[in-house]
């Protein structure tokens, strides 16, 4: 008797640790995230050399927004100032795969073709495939540039770029940017000129999702704040759209990983878990106010969906690459994921 029973307690021993294994197997591993700005050389070498503290605190994807710094060789003409080589990225990547840390590349698509005075080499290069084809000399009375998303040639010059940088990062997902996109279907572009600008955007975000996931087979991601609309969550016209573009979000598919950034301290952050109902996996999105991260991280783990993914640190220019460590939103993301 007393063999059976201790046979039986074995049995279900077995069974609670089996049941275990697999409930453990289906909590997927948390994204946790840091956004860089890599532009250039010493932005990747400070990247390269930060990356086994990054993995000791807890950071498993680095998205790392390159744009026109690399050494592009189908379009060498768009290359940025003291751009990063393959080799260099190689390295990356190599310190990157020690740690099993998730390496993405960024290229910003559509709006951020500016910045000030300067404007990117897409458009200098390219000046038929601005929205706004000599308007705002200077810059002067906008915010940034953006091309237009009907010009035949684009995509293929694009597509080029993106390309690259698939087979330089050995990519299996690639970030579109497409955040804070305000010049859109202007009456200065002969062919955006009167139509919908939800219907522009969408076409834009369709475009570069056949490219990338159809095409390529990898996974892509994209900001999210033009698909917000701003009349319905009261965010304001930067982490909202205000001008047209959000019904964009029902003319797009829902493969696509939306980044949901929110800079700002608020009792609750509600396009999270309207993303997640319209079926998107989310991505929420914090940047330098230890108090608003907190917020937004505390906010998001109280949703239970597993397309929550986790959370990104962005940092715009907040924190040197060798200080993100130590970055103090970072360091509450890592340790509250941790829990």
């Amino acid at each position: 008797m007393k063999k059976l029973l201790f046979c039986q307690v074995v049995v279900l021993l077995v069974l609670i640790a089996s049941m275990s294994q697999v409930h453990a197997a289906a909590q997927p591993q948390p994204w946790l995230g840091v956004h860089v700005g890599m532009g250039n050389q010493n932005a990747t070498a400070g990247l390269t050399e930060v990356v086994p503290r990054l993995a000791q605190l807890g950071i498993n994807v680095i998205v790392a927004e390159i744009n026109y710094g690399y050494e592009y060789q189908s379009h060498p003409e768009l290359r940025s100032d003291n751009f990063s080589s393959k080799e260099q990225i190689r390295k990356l990547l190599a310190e990157c795969k020690k740690y099993r840390m998730r390496l993405i590349p960024q290229f910003q698509c559509l709006g951020h073709q500016s910045w000030s005075k300067r404007t990117a080499p897409l458009l200098v290069k390219y000046p038929q495939f601005d929205e706004t084809p000599g308007m705002y000399p200077n810059n002067e009375g906008i915010y940034c540039r953006s091309w237009c998303p009907l010009h035949p040639e684009v995509n293929a010059v694009i597509f080029s770029l993106m390309d690259e940088l698939i087979d330089a990062f050995e990519a299996n997902a690639l970030h579109v940017g497409m955040d804070e996109v305000f010049l859109i279907g202007e009456d200065a572009c002969p062919r955006c000129k009167g139509k919908d600008k939800a219907e522009l955007f969408a076409k834009a975000v369709n475009d570069y999702h056949k490219h990338l996931v159809e095409e390529k087979k990898i996974g892509m991601l994209m900001w999210g704040d033009r698909l917000i609309d701003a009349g319905k969550i009261n965010y304001g016209k930067w982490e909202a759209s205000a001008n047209g573009t959000a019904p964009a979000i029902d003319r797009i598919p829902k493969d696509i990983i939306i980044c949901d950034w929110h800079y700002e301290l608020r009792t609750a952050y509600e396009s999270v878990p309207m993303f997640l109902e319209k079926g998107f996996r989310v991505w929420p999105a914090s940047w330098r106010k230890p108090d608003a991260a907190k917020a937004l991280i505390d906010y998001s783990r109280t949703l239970t969906d597993p397309r929550m993914l986790g959370h990104l640190n962005t940092t715009w220019g907040a924190v040197r690459m060798n200080d993100l460590p130590t970055f103090e939103p970072l360091v509450y993301a890592t340790t509250a994921f941790k829990k």
